[in-house]
């Protein structure tokens, strides 16, 4: 994994727990852990993907973040 943890890539250790349940990723810190850090992380991955046109980041709530589609609306009244 690309995650920092006290300035080095890939030492996750045991402070950072990355785990998985169905199609949730479930990230548990007990160090210092940005969450804004996580959104940059997020959008660089979907980026690298190709999927950053579809899918956008959101914060549901104060704790965690969802991946949810674009809505793209079908309606081509002013072209």
């Amino acid at each position: 994994s690309r995650i920092k943890v006290e300035g080095k890539a890939g030492n996750l250790g045991e402070k950072v727990t990355v785990s998985r349940d169905k199609s949730k990723i479930n990230i548990t810190a007990e160090a210092p852990f940005s969450k804004r850090y996580l959104k940059y992380l997020s959008k660089k991955y979907l980026k690298m993907q190709q999927l950053r046109d579809f899918l956008r980041v959101v914060a549901p709530n104060k704790t965690s973040y969802e991946l949810r589609y674009f809505n793209i609306n079908e309606d081509n009244e002013e072209e």
